[in-house]
Parts: structure tokens; C-alpha cells; sequence
């Protein structure tokens, strides 16, 4: 990471970011997801309110037992009001467990509703969304701060209201046991309250920039780590060492700077509330030398003085939690409000099932985002009838699996419009649009799971039986029952328990299994040796049997009984025909025919240039 980037994440917000998230108030932000466990809720509350009447309560008990047990040298009496005390003490249990057992489960089901909603979110973005923002901050997203938010919901924030009840409630005691001693004790809250929440703000400043470098240094070493032979091959090791130290360094310098800055604050808090403590015992003291007030009262005066400054410096302290709760929540909440550039219409259209033109290509330039001013494709006209084979050669870049992206609707042309049959896609509904199609890309993609996973990914529904005859079309049967669970082997991180050709041939009989109506093979058998390369060429041809066919190819071999050939070069189409019409008309063909099937003469003109 550069160092302008480093700065960057911690710059204040830009003009134009979304309004930072207020303290308190991104539980309005969370109320759809709070409002659908109501009953929870007005449970978690009542429990809330009946331990902090309880903990009053003891107060008044404190009172009891020294005035009318200790004081009065009653033994009766003084079993009596400990056991009141005790009445109180159990009371106050129960409703601790049923507080804190609400709270801590709806702050576990608020989690992994936000969870879920930010992944459904996500799975519907745009492809193009993925490329702009980096996979650890997005996961940052997905994991830390919801966690984070289970936290503050299910302990910080119950504790924080229990406190305020508590400081609420232990205030109008004060009053009610002695208002000489309360005007004391009040001159020392504002005291407390100011600074806490001057405080609060840098706070949550430096709490937002802390999860923003902790993402950081996930993305870094979410990248690492999948390149990691790419690392060990160049010997690498040491300085991504020192470099991830570095990105860990910088977290833990903003993370160090937060938590000095709540220390600070907490260290106040604790001071002025014990000097203000510490006056009103001295008050206290004298007037019940002077016989003005019981020791009792004053008892009770100094617990509820307590309760009142523990309560408001437990406020303090999770005033920083509740800062760190709003961060997490602005984070989420403009992930959520982040909207796909490519949606299903409100109303949609069904293609045609008996038009000749299966796929139909017009007018189409495209420019993708992170290079505006260079076209991937140039007014592009394709005409693909249904059933037919239709090849797409050119040099790399000439934008042939640009041309799948678009007909997946991965991106929107600018210009010009992509037809299924006789509907523009755009106002197709995306799942009736992508799931008669199957892609075979270049680079295989398998998903940590075993192999039936693998195979029936496209067709969930599909049995047993019918994988197994997709793996056997795909002569990928045989190596999966050499593997040591056969079928139920688990492949690892995009099939790594497998070689490139392997792979391919699993994602070859998932395409099979599938049985779509259009093909999109990118290069399906690159990663093959000269054998398996035959062997599902093979089972590819009666894949292609009734079925419209699309593939890209830079070996002209795989593609030579296509019905039809199209030559693309910078994005536009050059020449089309039949390989022997081509090689007698496109000179850009006729060059990397000769440069594949022989001529040796223009192979080396052609490496020289």
C-alpha cells in the first residue's frame, strides 16, 4: 500500500461522503431490524426496569438494617431487615439472568440478520462493484462490524441503559434522602457529563479510523495469502513480513491514539465523580456528628452516591463502545444503501422460444469503468442463430469474453443492445436470463465443498445418478473415484486438490449437468493435456448437439468444425466466415492460422516483430 493510500484512510470524510452516523441514533438506522423482536424487546425492558427498582430498593435496605437492626441493637429486628435484604438480592438475580439473557440474544440475532442482509446484498451487486472496493474491507464489513454491533447491543448498550436508569432513579433518591447532600453531588455532575462528551466525539473519530485499518489489513493479507506461491516462488517472505508488520503498526498507532483517548476520558470521569464523593462524605460526616441526620441515611446517601457515580462512569466508558457502534453502523448502512447498476426490471418480458436469431448483438460499444476512454467493444453487429456453432477468435484483448460479460448482463452496454431472441436483456428478469446459460470459463472456479457440490451447483436438484453421468461425459469420472472420498472428497479452496485439468473437467461436467440452451465455453480446454483435450472436445460435441454455441478460443484446432467463425480484433469484428474462407480473406486470421499450423517462416516474422 502506497503511502498516499495510507493517508487516505485516515483522512477526515470527504464533502460529499454520507453524513456520519450520531451516537444513539444509528439505533434508529437499526430499528427495521430491531422492530421484528418487539416482544423481546419489551421483555429485555421490563427486566431492565425491575433489577434497577431493585437495586433503589436496596438502598432504602442498607438504611434499614444499620437504623433499625445495627443502631438499635435488635437482633430480631436486624434478621428481619437482612432478610428483606436478601428477598431483594434474589429478586435482583433473576431479573439479571432474564436482562441479560434477552439482551445478549437479540444483540446475536441482530448480528446475523445484518449478516445476512449485507451478503444477500452483495451477491446481487455488480460485478463492477467488486472491482472498485477491495474484498477484506467489504469482509471487514461483513464480519467485524456486525460483531461488533452484537456486542454493543447485546452487553454495551444494556449496560448503558441500566446505568442511566440507575444514575436516573439513584438521583431522585438523593433528593428524597437529603437535598443538602444531592446539591453537593450535583454540582459534580455536569463535571463529569461535559468533558465525557466533548471527549466522545474524537472518540468515535478515531474509533472509525480504527476499522478502517484493521480492513486494511485484512485486504493485505487476504491477498498475500491467496498469491502465496506467488510469494514463496520469488522468495518474497521477508519483506511481505515486514510489510504487513508495517500495515499493522499503522491499525495499532490509530487503535493506540483511540484507546489513550477514552483512558483519558475515563480517568476524568473517575476523579471528578470520587471528589464529588469524597465532598459529600465530608458533609455527611459532620452532620451526623452533629446529630443532624442518622447513620443510616447517610449509609444510604453514600450508596446511592455510588450508584449514581458508577453509573455515570460506566455511561462514560461505554459512551466509547456506543461511538464505535455508530462507526460500524454508517459502514454497514452505506454498504446496504449502495445500489446494483444491474437490476431485473419492474416488468418483465419472456424471448420468444421460435425465433430464428438466438442471440442478437446491436450496435453495441462498451467501455469498462476503470477504463473510460478506452472501448473494449466498437459498434459490434453479431447475428447467432439458434442451434448454431459459432467461433470467436482474435488476439488477446480483441474483447471476445467481454462479449460473455455482456450477454451474462455482468455489465450494460453504453451504446447499442443486447437481444435474447427478440427482447432486449434488459428487460429480462436476471435469473430467466442467466439460467439457460452455462459458462465454461478459462480459469476454472470451484468452491471449497466436496464434488458433488461442485457438479450440481448449477442444477441443485439434480440426483446422484445424473452427476455421476455429467462426470463420465466430461471424463472427469475416473479421477473423482481416485480421490480418497470419491464423490464426497473435498476439493479445498477453489479445488487446490486438483490440477488445472482436473478442474476444468469438473466444471465441464457441471456445464453438462446443467443442459443450457446457450453455451459459453472461454477457452474450456486450455488447462487440458493433448489426451484429455480429445477426450472432452469429445463430450463436448455432443454437448453442443441442439443447442446455440458460443466459443472463444486462441488454438483455431478446437474451433475448426464451428458453422461459423468470427474474427474480432480491438473490439470489433473484422471477418467472419469458415476457416477455409478466412484463411483465404482476413489476413489476421491467415496469420495465426500459420502461426499455429505452420509456416515457420511467418512465425518467426512474428515473434520478431
Amino acid at each position: 500500500m502506497s503511502e498516499a493510500e495510507a493517508v487516505s484512510n485516515t483522512a477526515e470524510p470527504e464533502p460529499n461522503s454520507p453524513k456520519p452516523v450520531k451516537p444513539i441514533s444509528f439505533l434508529a438506522q437499526l430499528w427495521p431490524y430491531l422492530s421484528r423482536y418487539k416482544k423481546v424487546m419489551a421483555g429485555a425492558a421490563t427486566a431492565l426496569i425491575f433489577t434497577s427498582l431493585i437495586t433503589l430498593a436496596l438502598g432504602q435496605g442498607v438504611r434499614l438494617v444499620i437504623d433499625e437492626g445495627i443502631l438499635s441493637q435488635s437482633l430480631s429486628s436486624l434478621n428481619s431487615m437482612l432478610a428483606f435484604v436478601m428477598v431483594l438480592v434474589i429478586a435482583m438475580a433473576i431479573g439479571t439472568f432474564i436482562r441479560f439473557y434477552l439482551v445478549t440474544w437479540l444483540g446475536e440475532r441482530i448480528s446475523a440478520d445484518l449478516r445476512n442482509d449485507v451478503f444477500n446484498h452483495l451477491v446481487h451487486m455488480h460485478p463492477s462493484y467488486f472491482e472498485e472496493n477491495q474484498s477484506g474491507e467489504i469482509m471487514s464489513r461483513l464480519t467485524t462490524d456486525t460483531t461488533l454491533l452484537q456486542s454493543i447491543i447485546g452487553s454495551s448498550l444494556s449496560f448503558a441503559l441500566r446505568n442511566a436508569l440507575t444514575v436516573t432513579g439513584g438521583l431522585i433518591m438523593l433528593f428524597v434522602t437529603n437535598l443538602k447532600l444531592s446539591a453537593v453531588v450535583m454540582l459534580g455532575v455536569p463535571a463529569v457529563l461535559i468533558p465525557a462528551i466533548w471527549m466522545g466525539r474524537r472518540v468515535r473519530r478515531l474509533s472509525r479510523e480504527s476499522q478502517d485499518t484493521v480492513a486494511d489489513v485484512g485486504s493485505y493479507a487476504g491477498e498475500i495469502i491467496r498469491q502465496v506461491k506467488t510469494v514463496q516462488s520469488y522468495a518474497r517472505e521477508g519483506f511481505e513480513t515486514l510489510a504487513f508488520g508495517r500495515e499493522v503498526d499503522k491499525a495499532f498507532y490509530v487503535a493506540k491514539k483511540r484507546i489513550r483517548t477514552r483512558s483519558f476520558l475515563l480517568g476524568i470521569v473517575m476523579m471528578l465523580a470520587f471528589s464529588a464523593i469524597a465532598a459529600m462524605v465530608w458533609v455527611g460526616g459532620y452532620d451526623v456528628m452533629t446529630g443532624k441526620m442518622s447513620g443510616g441515611e447517610l449509609a444510604a446517601f453514600v450508596f446511592y452516591a455510588l450508584m449514581v457515580a458508577f453509573g455515570v462512569a460506566g455511561v462514560s466508558e461505554v459512551y466509547g463502545e456506543i461511538q464505535r457502534a455508530a462507526g460500524a453502523t454508517e459502514r454497514l448502512m452505506q454498504l446496504l444503501n449502495e445500489t446494483s447498476l444491474i437490476q431485473s426490471p419492474a416488468v418483465a418480458k419472456q424471448p420468444r422460444a421460435d425465433s430464428e436469431d438466438h442471440v442478437r448483438l446491436e450496435g453495441v460499444s462498451f467501455f469498462y469503468p476503470s477504463r473510460p476512454d478506452k472501448p473494449a467493444l466498437k459498434d459490434l453487429n453479431i447475428h447467432i442463430k439458434r442451434g448454431e456453432t459459432v467461433a470467436l477468435v482474435g488476439p488477446s484483448g480483441a474483447g471476445k469474453s467481454t462479449l460473455f460479460e455482456l450477454m451474462l448482463r455482468f455489465y450494460d452496454p453504453q451504446q447499442g443492445r443486447v437481444k435474447i431472441g427478440d427482447v432486449d436483456i434488459r428487460e429480462l428478469n436476471l435469473d430467466e436470463l442467466r439460467k439457460p446459460m452455462a459458462l465454461v470459463p478459462q480459469q476454472p472456479v470451484l468452491f471449497s465443498n466436496n464434488v458433488w457440490h461442485n457438479i450440481r451447483y448449477g442444477r441443485p436438484d439434480a440426483s446422484d445418478e445424473e452427476v455421476i453421468a455429467a462426470a463420465k461425459a466430461a471424463h472427469a469420472y475416473d479421477f473423482i473415484m481416485d480421490l480418497p472420498n470419491g464423490f464426497d472428497s473435498d476439493l479445498g479452496e477453489n479445488g487446490v486438490r486438483l490440477s488445472g485439468g482436473q478442474k476444468q473437467r469438473v466444471v465441464i461436467a457441471r456445464a453438462i449437468l446443467n443442459d443450457p440452451d446457450i453455451l459459453l465455453l472461454d477457452e474450456a480446454t486450455s488447462a487440458l493435456d493433448a489426451e484429455s483435450e480429445f477426450q472432452v472436445q469429445k463430450a463436448l460435441e455432443e454437448l453442443m448437439k441442439n443447442r446455440t454455441t458460443i466459443i472463444i478460443a486462441h488454438r483455431l484446432a478446437t474451433v475448426l468444425g464451428a458453422d461459423r467463425t468470427i474474427v474480432m480484433h480491438h473490439g470489433e469484428v473484422v471477418a467472419e466466415g469458415t476457416h477455409a474462407s478466412l484463411v483465404a480473406t482476413s489476413p489476421l486470421y491467415k496469420r495465426l492460422a500459420d502461426l499455429q499450423f505452420g509456416s515457420d517462416k511467418l512465425a518467426e516474422q512474428a515473434l520478431a516483430e
